[in-house]
């Protein structure tokens, strides 16, 4: 079949080609244009300067935390031992027989019964939640005569009356070691009534609000309260009394001593003749009555004070308060108790100052009615 010429084959049609890019040896270098991607301008020390400054306030914000969380656990524990260094409240519903009534009685103690039925008083204190309202002790006596010189001795029983208590505690962040409760013979009453109605108002038998005020100012002022008890006790004013010690955490005999050895030592300088050679041999005394082992908690520790100034020391390792009491040791020489009966009472610094406050507003009770009537009252 023939062709016809014109309709023979054109030559196609070609789009122009783009350039190709140059090829790039491993000698050349790599432009900007050729790699495709934008590349970031990166300053160093810029970078630097703000992960410094990340890192500084970083360090700043857990130190601040640090210090806060500290702050706070001593700020809540401070709190915690003001709350529990406060006295027991005292009640206003006791009748007006009671000594423990009267005047004031929104400040007065709680007297509750416990399931024996006697007067107790709380303390506060979880693991001695109660001290008792009052205390019999016996009192050793001789009966001599002209035919019997050497009579037998006889223990009458002594009542002691609670005037207040408070809870030792060591440390700043309040430890506590025992409740200490102060005893005072309830027929020597009166006479600690008189000595201070007198020192206010010569003239009175019993003080007024602000008569009382007074009182207790002095009786709360490091120098004059000091001086106050220490004259009285050198009078024989309580003639008896007792400081019950009771533990609220295990302890030992020799960790109680050196507190309280301690404690006569730092009152002992002012008193007369507290270098002598005697004195030395009483503090020996007092010693060799604690080298005993150990004190579990709960267990009663009296500290006995006698009109002479005699000190005996008992110790109850057994059930309920005085039924299985034993005397564990005796200091003769009168500096000696007390010395230590003003670490409870007076001075600048008191072994407990809970048991001082609530001591001194149990005197304000006694003085505040006429002289002999709260031991009448109480027996």
């Amino acid at each position: 079949m023939l062709r016809n010429p014109a309709l023979r084959r054109l030559p196609r049609a070609t789009a122009p080609r783009a350039p190709l890019p140059p090829r790039r040896t491993f000698l050349s270098a790599r432009g900007d244009s050729s790699s495709g991607r934008a590349v970031e301008s990166l300053n160093v020390r810029e970078l630097a300067r703000k992960s410094h400054e990340y890192q500084r306030n970083r360090r700043i914000f857990l130190w601040s935390g640090t210090f806060a969380g500290i702050f706070s656990f001593l700020y809540t524990g401070h709190k915690l031992y003001l709350e529990l260094q406060k006295p027991a409240q005292l009640d206003s519903s006791l009748p007006s027989s009671d000594p423990l009534s009267g005047a004031g009685a929104a400040d007065r103690k709680v007297v509750v019964r416990d399931e024996d039925g006697r007067d107790v008083i709380p303390t506060g204190n979880t693991t001695v939640p109660t001290f008792p309202r009052t205390i019999t002790i016996p009192t050793t006596t001789t009966t001599a005569t002209a035919t019997t010189p050497s009579s037998p001795t006889i223990d009458l029983p002594t009542e002691y009356t609670l005037v207040g208590l408070g809870t030792r505690t060591v440390t700043f962040i309040g430890i506590q070691v025992y409740v200490v409760g102060y005893y005072i013979a309830t027929a020597d009453i009166a006479a600690l009534q008189n000595a201070l109605t007198k020192k206010i108002n010569p003239l009175a038998t019993s003080l007024v609000p602000g008569e009382r005020d007074e009182l207790r100012s002095a009786l709360l002022d490091h120098v004059e309260g000091e001086r106050t008890w220490d004259g009285l006790l050198a009078e024989g004013i309580p003639a008896r009394s007792v400081f019950r010690l009771v533990p609220v955490r295990d302890t030992d005999f020799h960790h109680l001593r050196d507190g309280l050895v301690n404690a006569i030592k730092a009152r002992a300088p002012a008193m007369a003749g507290a270098e002598d050679e005697s004195f030395g041999e009483a503090m020996k005394q007092f010693r060799t009555a604690f080298n005993r082992g150990s004190v579990p908690k709960k267990k009663e520790l009296l500290l006995i004070r006698d009109g002479e100034g005699r000190l005996s020391i008992e110790y109850n390792a057994g059930g309920k308060s005085g039924k299985k009491r034993q005397l564990i040791g005796t200091v003769d020489d009168e500096r000696v108790s007390r010395a230590l009966w003003l670490n409870y009472l007076a001075g600048a610094k008191v072994a407990s100052e809970p048991a001082r406050a609530s001591i001194i507003e149990g005197i304000m009770e006694f003085v505040e009615r006429p002289v002999g009537s709260v031991a009448a009252q109480v027996v």
